[in-house]
């Protein structure tokens, strides 16, 4: 059987992985990003450039999307010769980023007005993992539409979730950081308060790994802590963003997060610290520098 088109957009880390995961199983994308680098890369094992996002979409069955803010998904979508523009009937729009629920929602709804369908697919796992076609999925929107994408999906991910209607992936993805990044920032303060209290870092570390405290996150910190090592690949900034789209979540919601708003506190003066394209584990260095 013929392949279905694939359109690409966000030639990243996580999104050149991808791509390329996407032409070893067989499939030629079409692909746009600001990067020419990134672009020349792919387009030599196969792939085709796209001179805009509404010439893209109208040439693909598939529109995927690895983009950084729903600000920037919504430039895509809604701009001069964006993807609203180009999108036909019958197609796929698939956002792997991470975004805002009430943006995926509105674009959904306008897609849907074209006859074309949309997904939301955050992605958990690391750009190795990408390549290898082995990243957990979060995925949702309706059921009929969700179908349809599912062998482009299996491609791409090991484990595919199915979460229910439009914007639940994005809402779980939101919950999921918030509580990984907290779980990071409070586990740094931890060892910069034992630090200042005369505590050995590796002792306290020894002590709470024993216990339920135990976690990766907390191993990822202990590795920068202790070890000097910064192996978790999410950087501050990225953190900054999710644990805001968080917070605006929350009040669309009707209600308020106090940790999730102290978080965001924490990760933001961070970022203002200049530490924004340090992995989250170095907010350690902005805790010891703290004072009353």
């Amino acid at each position: 059987m013929t392949k279905p088109v694939v359109g690409f957009i966000g030639l990243g880390l996580m999104g050149g992985n991808m791509v390329e995961c996407l032409q070893k199983n067989g499939f030629e994308p079409i692909v746009m990003d600001l990067n020419k680098e990134a672009v020349a890369t792919v387009v030599a094992r196969g792939a085709t450039e796209a001179t805009s996002a509404a010439e893209l979409a109208a040439a693909s069955d598939f529109v995927m999307l690895a983009l950084t803010t729903s600000a920037v998904v919504e430039k895509i979508v809604y701009g001069n010769d964006g993807i609203l523009a180009g999108i036909k009937e019958g197609a796929v729009l698939i956002d792997f980023g991470t975004s805002i629920p009430a943006s995926t929602r509105k674009i959904g709804a306008d897609l849907e007005m074209k006859g074309a369908g949309m997904v939301d697919a955050p992605l958990g796992r690391t750009p190795a993992h990408a390549k290898d076609g082995l990243l957990n999925i979060m995925a949702a929107g309706d059921k009929a539409t969700f179908d349809k994408a599912k062998p482009m999906l299996d491609v791409l991910g090991e484990n595919i979730f199915y979460l229910g209607a439009l914007g639940a992936g994005h809402t779980t993805k939101l919950i999921n950081n918030f509580m990984g990044m907290t779980t990071v920032c409070a586990m740094s303060q931890a060892f910069a308060v034992a630090d200042q209290a005369g505590v050995d870092r590796q002792q306290l570390f020894d002590i709470m790994s024993t216990g339920p405290s135990s976690s990766p996150f907390m191993q990822f910190c202990k590795n920068y802590a202790v070890d000097g090592v910064s192996d978790l690949g999410f950087s501050i900034a990225n953190a900054n963003k999710d644990l805001g789209y968080f917070v605006e979540m929350v009040e669309d919601l009707g209600t308020r997060s106090e940790i999730a708003e102290g978080t965001s506190s924490n990760l933001k003066a961070a970022v203002a610290a200049g530490m924004g394209n340090g992995n989250v584990p170095e907010i350690l260095d902005y805790f010891l520098k703290l004072e009353k």
